[in-house]
């Protein structure tokens, strides 16, 4: 495959040659999108990881190819995924490209969602074709991975001669291309992260808290729930708001701070800047009524403690009451 293919080239019953396929950081992405690739004919050739687990997961994911040096996973392979943390993403490049790893004609992904294609310069500089492939989907490191690739949107960044082979590359692992400008990545991963990462965190301490409340269940309790509120608010954005500061009950929201302190008091500051920014958004698209929402911000900022704390920790780091 290269910048030329085209959807005809690939809907034909003889398909371009197959890619050698290489991984740079065996996290819970690269095996897993390697793993998709070699679905649709390509041949992962080296991995390399370093920790115990990147060694499990390669082993899963990718039996018998194998672990060696990221120069030798590029000396292997004709498409290198850079599934490394982004941090380290551009000291990873430099690196290869200076160590002169890098092959003219090589096509080499990364991963990242925050880069588009310039962390890649270095290597373009070397020769190689370079292509942000940034998949919208949260990892567990096991095969259930590759079935979820299943119609799962990637943020992809390409110049414009490598547009098709990016497109032919996500299709191909049952993904669906998002065109996302080089000056928009850094947005477009605080949205994802927004999103997703943050529901983790809403959702481990939402259970924690009904299991506080002596619910025996509440993955069993939250799934039907959350399921729908989730499904609402994709179908209708804020229109989906409902709940006690939607409403404007001040009453019930101060109860609740009060119950958070006494219980859970790190979960404080996460609940008071959700419901300010609920109230916001119930305000602006006129879900809350005016004349509710002083009583209710009233409640929200007299919440605030004195001491700059948002009510979780201490100076030191510690939640009141609670020593290291």
């Amino acid at each position: 495959m290269n910048a030329s293919v085209s959807k005809e080239t690939l809907d034909a019953r003889d398909r371009p040659a197959r890619l050698t396929v290489g991984v740079v950081g065996a996290g819970r992405v690269g095996p897993a999108l390697a793993a998709s690739l070699q679905l649709a004919g390509h041949r992962p050739v080296a991995v390399s990881g370093v920790s115990d687990a990147s060694v499990r997961r390669a082993a899963a994911l990718l039996p018998d190819v194998p672990l060696v040096t990221p120069a030798e996973v590029l000396a292997r392979a004709d498409l290198v995924l850079l599934t490394v943390p982004d941090d380290v993403l551009p000291g990873l490049v430099e690196g290869l490209a200076e160590t002169g790893a890098v092959r003219p004609g090589q096509l080499l992904v990364h991963t990242s969602g925050r880069y588009g294609t310039k962390v890649l310069d270095p290597a373009l500089r070397a020769g190689a074709l370079p292509l942000a492939l940034h998949p919208a989907m949260t990892f567990t490191g096991s095969s259930v991975d590759v079935q979820r690739l299943a119609g799962c949107s990637f943020g992809v960044t390409a110049p414009e001669e490598l547009r098709l082979a990016a497109e032919a590359l996500v299709i191909e692992m049952g993904g669906e291309p998002e065109w996302i400008a080089e000056e928009s990545r850094p947005l477009y991963h605080a949205a994802l992260a927004l999103g997703a990462n943050h529901l983790v965190t809403l959702v481990a301490q939402s259970m924690e808290l009904l299991r506080k409340a002596g619910v025996g269940a509440p993955d069993r309790m939250l799934g039907p729930l959350l399921g729908a509120a989730l499904d609402n608010a994709l179908r209708s954005g804020d229109a989906a708001l409902t709940g006690p500061v939607a409403r404007g009950d001040a009453g019930t929201v101060s109860a609740h701070i009060r119950e958070l302190r006494a219980h859970a008091p790190r979960t404080v500051a996460g609940y008071l800047a959700m419901a300010r920014a609920t109230a916001d958004r119930a305000l602006d698209h006129g879900l809350l009524r005016t004349e509710l929402a002083e009583d209710l911000l009233g409640v929200l900022s007299d919440s605030s403690p004195a001491d700059g704390t948002n009510g979780t920790h201490g100076p030191d780091g510690t939640g009141p009451g609670e020593k290291r």
